[in-house]
């Protein structure tokens, strides 16, 4: 699979931020690099954070959960992030809270497939103005330029 199109967010309103990508590889074949482990851990950790993605527990279905732990040469122990699955629609839809703090987003992606292509959409809305002020001055929301990449990367050994 050749690589795509290049990712593209923009705040479109106090609290929400949406990203765009589309990547060359058919929307069952993107959904299961978002909800598998052995996939998730191949592609979600960005390189130059400097951290290591120690591990990836996902239950996918709605109510299900996730717990990521990630490494860091800067913290005494593992970062978790972790939440719940509101909505699981295989290869179209998921949607999760982001429960670490009170003001966590919820994040929806949407998976739309047109001629074996898959058009992502992660929509992150936000309890806050602050808290997406926050979000993106700390550089947590920066993260999917090269996190797409490396999902377009791992995507290129996959079969179709």
């Amino acid at each position: 699979m050749a690589k795509t199109l290049d990712t593209t967010s923009d705040r479109v309103s106090d609290t929400e931020l949406v990203t765009r990508r589309t990547f060359a590889a058919p929307a069952r074949v993107v959904f299961e690099a978002w909800t598998r482990p052995e996939h998730m851990l191949r592609w979600w950790a960005p390189a130059s954070f400097g951290i290591t993605f120690i591990s990836c527990k996902m239950d996918v279905r709605t109510g299900g959960g996730y717990r990521f732990e990630f490494g860091h040469p800067d913290f005494d122990g593992p970062m978790a992030f972790h939440g719940t699955y509101l909505e699981v629609i295989p290869d179209k839809r998921l949607v999760w809270t982001n429960a670490e703090t009170e003001e966590g987003s919820v994040t929806t992606v949407t998976f739309e497939e047109e001629n074996g292509r898959t058009h992502l959409t992660v929509h992150d809305r936000y309890p806050s103005k602050e808290a997406l002020d926050d979000a993106i001055a700390s550089g947590s929301t920066g993260a999917f330029p090269e996190q797409f990449a490396a999902l377009d990367d791992y995507l290129a050994g996959q079969p179709a």
